[in-house]
């Protein structure tokens, strides 16, 4: 078999959840947008939801009535994204919350869905999502005569504990929030690690439930098995792969994997990026192309039928770090032409 098997440990995400749950008095909510960060979102919800969580977000309302088919009535569902122009029917029928975060979000939610839940996000600095101060100074008095379940803001650099842009914005999420009856939200994984002052009634740990940074105690949760396609000897001056961008120096034994950047391995990280042979690390030779990778196995002694990418010996983030990039685009960049193979609880 060429295909390619990333295993999926729903333990693993439930038990990150529970870590994350325990250093929260209030509410520990489960973020599943981008299909659970790339790992299935009715799955993974479904998962969570047996564990213990009770709501969950997603970006958009799409997303949510994905979620909502997967877990039926009863946990509450949250769409970061807002009421968006035709979301109205999405909204109702598969009972979502959305996040208003404009005066012109709020006008279209009451009025296409008088009495209907919804949430209010506030810009607390980040200038991504949600009403600033003046905004929301403006619109405050009308949002909370309609009864919002939760105002929520984000932190823009919680994943660096000492960054003075975290006291920032906890400073001014408390000068908008202070004196609400009404449950408040600031953190995601990031600010979760960062204590108590950060979580209020709710947390909304996203990439620390999948097994990323900065979560450095998480519970691995993704595996992936590339096929060994076939094997030759190179010989010195021979080159491997397109454009021939690595030309062996010394006797050389290649192995061709099945799997490329249509699977989401990310073609920038070849020259830094390695594979696993049981227990020999292996360096990715020549350009990742769309479908097969090059690999330097001269030092394995017995070649098995596959290699490992993601595992037991190497994280997200280590193959993020070969990217350039994030634990979040390796995760959410995973391709549909895996098998994938969950392991339960």
């Amino acid at each position: 078999m060429a295909q390619a098997v990333l295993t999926i440990d729903l333990g693993a995400i439930c038990a990150n959840w529970r870590a994350l749950a325990a250093m929260n008095a209030g509410e520990t909510a489960a973020v599943v947008k981008a299909n659970a960060y790339g790992l299935g979102a009715a799955t993974v919800s479904r998962a969570l939801a047996e564990e213990g969580a009770r709501t969950f977000f997603v970006a958009q309302a799409e997303e949510g009535v994905t979620v909502r088919e997967a877990l039926g009535p009863g946990p509450t569902i949250c769409v970061f994204g807002g009421h968006m122009e035709g979301d109205a029917a999405l909204l109702r029928q598969a009972n979502l919350v959305p996040m208003i975060n404009s005066i012109d979000q709020m006008l279209r939610h009451v009025e296409a869905l008088p009495g209907h839940p919804f949430g209010i996000q506030l810009d607390s600095g980040m200038n991504r999502l949600g009403m600033e101060p003046a905004e929301w100074s403006a619109l405050r008095d009308i949002a909370l005569s309609q009864n919002p379940v939760l105002v929520m803001s984000h932190l823009a650099c919680a994943d660096e504990a000492g960054h003075g842009m975290n006291e920032f914005q906890l400073q001014t999420f408390r000068q908008m929030t202070d004196g609400l009856d009404v449950p408040r939200s600031l953190s995601a994984t990031g600010g979760t690690l960062l204590g108590p002052d950060y979580h209020f009634d709710m947390t909304r740990p996203g990439i620390g439930l999948y097994g990323g940074l900065p979560f450095v105690d998480a519970r691995p949760v993704v595996s992936l098995a590339i096929p060994v396609i076939q094997v030759r000897d190179v010989n010195p001056g021979e080159s491997v792969g397109y454009g021939n961008s690595w030309v062996a120096r010394v006797p050389s034994r290649i192995a061709t994997i099945s799997a490329g950047y249509a699977d989401g391995i990310i073609r920038a990280m070849g020259p830094k990026a390695h594979v696993w042979a049981g227990e020999t690390r292996c360096k990715i030779v020549g350009r990742i192309s769309m479908d097969l990778i090059g690999v330097d196995v001269g030092q394995v002694k017995d070649m098995p039928e596959t290699v490992e990418l993601l595992g037991a010996h190497q994280s997200v983030d280590t193959l993020a770090d070969a990217a350039g990039t994030i634990g979040y685009e390796i995760l959410t960049s995973l391709g549909t032409r895996y098998a994938r193979r969950y392991i339960d609880r």
